[in-house]
């Protein structure tokens, strides 16, 4: 009997009262997941999942919005996070769209997830089209949003628009939840386009439109900063791998380079 209260003790003792380690355990399970395509994997070197993750403070028993999903890259790893204990929703393109490649989009996304029903069968689907329509949760029901390098695709809907935008994070959000961001830095001495066409934006830029949304920057990561990359590439941002849009002009250089250098943002909706 005494073997087993010592053993019980030393479980609470590794593990803590919130089962923080148990929780790391599941994001690293998550992160090796055999669902996860090879090509995917293979970025996790530049994308940092785990440290970028465990910096926004995600745990796999929340209610957790992606939002622009595109080809799943971290759908993949927070669908199997939070299918046990939490709840993903993907933030995404509307079926329902008067766009056609809005609708082509959904349907592409839809079909990934309906290919693995045993990984993204308890994956609840929203719809985030930007500037048009938010209708992902209800509000205050939602303990953490995140994305990932998509905010300069919506910086040419406007300031009015990207308000909005905010705004419509901010009401999902429980008092106290959190808004996690990774975007491609452009440094501050260089200018920022006003529709941040070349996919860089610069850090302060970002803080300020959560902060007009009522957000409150609570910390910075350096975890996925490149200071190899000097975001002055000619096709922007996507010069770089993945995509080197300039084909095999200067191909080692960018790879060499890597991906972006890129900021990475948690902010909190304050309490009360």
């Amino acid at each position: 009997m005494k073997r087993y209260v010592l053993a019980a003790l030393a479980t609470t003792m590794l593990f803590g009262a919130t089962g923080a380690v148990l929780a790391d355990d599941a994001l690293k399970a998550a992160i090796a997941a055999p669902s996860r395509t090879a090509d995917n994997v293979k970025r996790d070197v530049y994308r940092h999942p785990y440290e970028t993750l465990e910096f926004f403070g995600i745990k796999p028993d929340m209610t957790v919005i992606e939002l622009a999903p595109g080809g799943g890259w971290y759908t993949e790893i927070l669908a199997p996070y939070l299918r046990a204990n939490g709840k993903l929703i993907t933030g995404g393109n509307d079926l329902a769209s008067p766009n056609e490649n809005e609708r082509k989009g959904a349907e592409r996304f839809l079909a990934r997830l309906n290919a693995k029903p045993e990984a993204y069968n308890k994956v609840a689907v929203g719809v985030f089209s930007p500037g048009r329509k938010y209708e992902m949760a209800q509000p205050n029901s939602v303990d953490m949003v995140v994305t990932f390098r998509n905010i300069h695709n919506w910086i040419p809907l406007g300031p009015q628009k990207m308000q909005e935008l905010f705004g419509s994070l901010y009401t999902v959000l429980k008092p106290g939840g959190v808004l996690g961001i990774e975007e491609h830095r452009l440094p501050a001495s260089k200018t920022q386009d006003a529709e941040a066409s070349t996919g860089y934006m610069h850090e302060q830029y970002v803080i300020k439109l959560a902060e007009a949304a009522g957000f409150k920057l609570a910390a910075k990561s350096e975890v996925n900063a490149n200071p190899k990359d000097t975001a002055d590439h000619k096709g922007g941002v996507w010069a770089l791998p993945p995509t080197y849009t300039n084909g095999d002009a200067e191909r080692a250089q960018y790879q060499a380079i890597g991906e972006s250098d890129r900021m990475t943002l948690k902010f909190v909706k304050p309490k009360g």
